[in-house]
């Protein structure tokens, strides 16, 4: 009797892959050179196939946080081609994509500096198509490698860092982690700040609500954080301020203003309902909060550098129509 064979429906996987380290990945987590190796693959997927032990180094099993080393052979397992298929990203011609040429304050062999404008996210994910990064590999289809040095919020401006190299990435992340790298901001906020605020030291706890929605609320449970503020024009109901965080945490800057009393103009999550329509009258459409300003070490050069990123002219015209005091 003629026995019918069972399809196979199951995406087929790739092959074991031995990759071996050079100097361009050395210092680098094992987790993280895995989730750049095996694009799309859920983190989930990425600590399970570690913690198994189907991921070796030099045939030895390996913990996440293991850091590489120069001449390592990475045992890099079958993962199914269905987990670690790619969207295809945006395409260069896409006038949010083209424009962002035109926002580049700097660009050499080692990074690019982008004026990152307000409304696009740093990367894709959650219900968004694409972002900066996906962007930027579209606008140079040739670069090898371009990944994110930090973030920026969706809805904030400002210049953005973005690695050529995974030795410049190393680098740039190590003066973030070491203090050694300023960033300053420029924020419209509500009332008058006060010129005693000069440092707000408040620690950040992120919470999820119950309708899912994920904020961040000054609790003595969260992570020290620290801001520091500088008044730049005082306005008739607002002041500018430069703010310049010491930590680097999620909406750090919105919170420690909401914190004191002053929230940041049109801040869909911290600001006043009151405050924004007044400021929208002026014909603002996003939040008021700006990258300025940014000193660090070129990763090549070692040439100290301070990249300025002017004000949206949104921005501007909403300043002009302040009355200063």
């Amino acid at each position: 009797m003629y026995k019918r064979r069972a399809m196979n429906t199951e995406a087929p996987k790739s092959k074991v892959q031995l990759v071996t380290i050079d100097e361009d990945n050395v210092g680098q987590r094992i987790d993280n050179f895995l989730l750049t190796k095996l694009k799309g693959v859920p983190k989930s997927m990425i600590y399970r196939i570690v913690r198994k032990g189907e991921v070796r180094v030099n045939k030895k099993r390996i913990k996440p946080e293991y850091k590489l080393q120069d001449g390592d052979i990475v045992r890099v397992p079958p993962v199914r081609m269905a987990d670690k298929e790619e969207r295809p990203g945006p395409s260069a011609k896409l006038s949010k994509v083209s424009q962002l040429e035109d926002r580049i304050l700097f660009e050499d062999k080692h990074l690019i500096v982008l004026n990152k404008p307000a409304g696009l996210a740093v990367h894709g994910g959650s219900g968004v198509d694409f972002g900066i990064i996906e962007a930027m590999r579209s606008l140079r289809p040739t670069q090898k490698f371009l990944e994110l040095a930090h973030r920026l919020d969706k809805d904030t401006s400002g210049v953005l860092l973005i690695a050529k190299k995974r030795s410049a990435l190393r680098h740039l992340h190590d003066q973030l982690r070491f203090k050694k790298m300023q960033k300053d901001y420029q924020a419209l906020v509500k009332g008058t700040w006060q010129a005693r605020d000069k440092a707000i030291k408040a620690p950040l706890l992120k919470l999820t609500l119950k309708s899912g929605e994920r904020i961040v609320r000054v609790n003595q449970e969260g992570k020290e954080c620290e801001t520091r503020f500088k008044i730049i024009q005082r306005y008739q109901g607002s002041t500018l301020v430069q703010a310049s965080p010491v930590t680097g945490r999620t909406h750090q800057i919105r919170v420690h203003c909401q914190y004191t009393g002053h929230p940041i103009a049109c801040d869909e999550k911290y600001s006043e309902q009151k405050y924004d329509d007044s400021i929208r009258a002026l014909g603002l459409n996003r939040l008021f909060l700006h990258a300025a300003q940014l000193r660090f070490t070129h990763p090549g050069t070692e040439e100290v550098m301070i990249v300025k990123a002017p004000l949206d002219p949104v921005l501007i015209k909403t300043l002009d129509k302040l009355v200063k005091v």
